[in-house]
């Protein structure tokens, strides 16, 4: 039975389309507390200072754990690929799912994708599943009252407030039409997809929002792969004769797509017009963040057995193509990767956001670090992540500290396409989690982690979210034809803080802001980026972690396109924080 649906307070701007219920309860008015301390200091200043206190890298001293508690807590999910003797390309590729706090109570609920069989109709009887989450306690499948069923083979998800009513939405990127699902606010979705024109039919993989032109409302890219018909497929094979996953060089390139946001509920085609579709890929991972700390969104898109594309936003709008140029588009040694999924945050402390690519087996991730204004260099080999993953074929990862002690972590969900035991290399896989400090990245084993670390699974999504509320961070991991994992972290932890971000005048949830947290002479920089890992969404959340020290900290917020930044001072470790566009202060031990 599914359980009662109930809505917290919440400020909305309600913007309509046709479909959901005209009787759409509206949240009152929230009371404000008194504002914060509150100041405003310049945009150019703070960006001169990014580079002044780069964080020295601490020794290893690791205290992650986790534990798969997704049996324990009723989150049962097989995502189902398809798999069969036709060997369609489709069903290498698919697993996605992520975080959405659909109901508004305050727990972070989750979304699976379903794929099932590519050429049925429906591709599965039951589609797409969604979970509420039981205030900690557990999480129920509410699919049948709240989603419709969807019939396409599915591949990834995005999650974001489109139309600013204060309620999450769904976009489902699938290996044909693909699908909006607009939240209507009583805990259902009605299917928008013909009234916003987002239902393109081509092959979709990870989608990211953000507000791409900076007027307010939130845009979306839209990663699409190979030219590729799962009912007319191109047909390839082993040495032996028998059906063989297609190599991508063998499939020719595609456009993707960038919706622009209207305004009023409609989306328009964007990509030629703002310099995005300058040439075809074979689009998997995406970022939508400020790279090049300009005030304007970026745009960097993972390919597969192509260059990866940086692209960087124009003063007077649009986007240009700069991947060569700086230096993210092949690895060091000048060669373009089979590339996945991506991972975005500055691990090494100098206000730019660097970014962690995952690639195909004999080939190593890549860690591009952001260096500013010389752009991004290869440093995989001199930071000790080469050898680690040579072996693996790496789709989802997040960089991230996890247990707070003031270091990033990675996490890497891995698994192969296509059974190559014969060939001697691994089918199923086994995650990896490394850890940075002493100016290099350590691996980390099971016996430190947990025993998922020893589990081989064929790994597809990561996302992140602190499903428990209890100020760190779980790990949502999809699985290809196995029950997916919900990585409850058991992390010894230090102190922490974790910034929401609530835009009045900018979007909602604050996508493409730029949060600068400082304890005493330290510096911490992040971005509410849009996208990352692989078709996947995270909780909308920052967190940051200060390990021993636990003094109180200043918070400096730059909206996208705001000119003036905010900064609020002396705020406690240790708390969830929700801060405004217009300078207010909640928060929440």
């Amino acid at each position: 039975m599914n359980q009662p649906f109930f809505l917290p307070i919440a400020v909305v701007s309600i913007i309509w389309i046709t479909g959901c219920d005209s009787e759409r309860p509206v949240p009152a008015e929230i009371t404000e507390p008194e504002p914060a301390a509150f100041s405003t200091d310049s945009l150019e200043s703070l960006i001169d200072d990014q580079g002044d206190s780069i964080l020295e890298s601490p020794a290893v001293t690791s205290g992650l754990r986790f534990a798969d508690k997704h049996q324990a807590l009723g989150l049962n999910f097989i995502y189902l690929n398809g798999s069969d003797e036709r060997a369609l390309m489709v069903q290498s590729t698919g697993g996605g799912g992520g975080w959405i706090d659909y109901d508004r109570d305050g727990f972070q609920d989750v979304f699976f994708v379903q794929g099932g069989n590519p050429t049925g109709a429906p591709a599965d009887k039951d589609g797409d599943r969604l979970f509420r989450n039981l205030n900690s306690k557990g999480f129920i499948d509410n699919s049948a009252s709240a989603i419709p069923i969807e019939p396409e083979f599915g591949q990834g998800m995005a999650a974001a407030d489109f139309n600013d009513d204060g309620f999450e939405d769904l976009f489902v990127s699938n290996t044909s039409a693909d699908q909006m699902l607009m939240n209507c606010g009583d805990g259902t979705f009605v299917d928008v997809t013909a009234e916003t024109g987002t239902g393109d039919k081509r092959w979709g993989t990870s989608a990211a929002w953000s507000d791409l032109d900076l007027d307010g409302d939130l845009d979306l890219f839209v990663c699409n792969y190979c030219r590729y018909d799962s009912f007319n497929p191109v047909v390839c094979r082993k040495e032996d004769g028998s059906p063989a996953i297609c190599h991508p060089e063998a499939l020719d390139p595609d456009f993707s797509e960038c919706y622009e946001n209207l305004g009023d509920g409609r989306f328009a085609p964007a990509a030629a017009k703002w310099g995005l579709a300058d040439k075809p890929g074979k689009a998997l991972g995406v970022v939508a963040a400020d790279f090049d700390v300009d005030g304007r969104p970026d745009l960097f898109v993972a390919n597969d057995t192509m260059a990866n594309s940086l692209y960087l936003g124009k003063p007077d709008g649009g986007f240009t193509e700069q991947g060569v140029q700086f230096g993210c588009a092949y690895n060091s040694l000048g060669q373009y990767q089979a590339n996945m999924g991506v991972a975005c945050n500055d691990y090494d402390g100098n206000g730019y956001l660097d970014l962690y690519v995952t690639t195909f087996t004999d080939d190593s991730n890549t860690l591009f670090a952001n260096l500013g204004a010389t752009g991004f260099r290869d440093v995989t080999r001199l930071e000790g992540l080469h050898a680690p993953t040579i072996e693996t074929l790496g789709f989802g990862t997040i960089m991230m500290d996890l247990d707070a002690n003031a270091a990033m972590d990675i996490f890497v969900a891995n698994g192969h396409i296509d059974d190559w035991r014969e060939k001697k290399q691994m089918w199923k896989m086994p995650p990896e989690m490394f850890t940075w400090g002493n100016g290099t990245w350590n691996e980390l084993s099971f016996e430190t982690v947990g025993d998922f670390l020893n589990e081989e699974h064929l790994g597809r999504a990561v996302s992140c979210a602190d499903s428990d509320n209890d100020g760190d961070t779980d790990l949502l991991v999809v699985h290809q034809n196995e029950p997916a994992a919900l990585l409850i972290n058991e992390s010894v932890m230090g102190h922490w803080l974790r910034v929401e971000l609530i835009g009045r005048n900018v979007n909602r949830r604050g996508f493409g802001a730029r949060v600068i947290v400082r304890q005493g002479d330290r510096t911490w920089t992040q971005q509410l980026v849009g996208g990352s890992s692989y078709l996947t969404s995270h909780q909308p959340v920052l967190s940051f972690g200060f390990g021993e020290t636990d003094s109180p900290c200043d918070i400096t917020v730059i909206w996208p396109g705001v000119e003036e930044p905010t900064t609020i001072r002396s705020v406690s470790v240790d708390q969830l924080v929700r801060l405004t566009d217009a300078g207010l202060m909640f928060a929440e031990k």
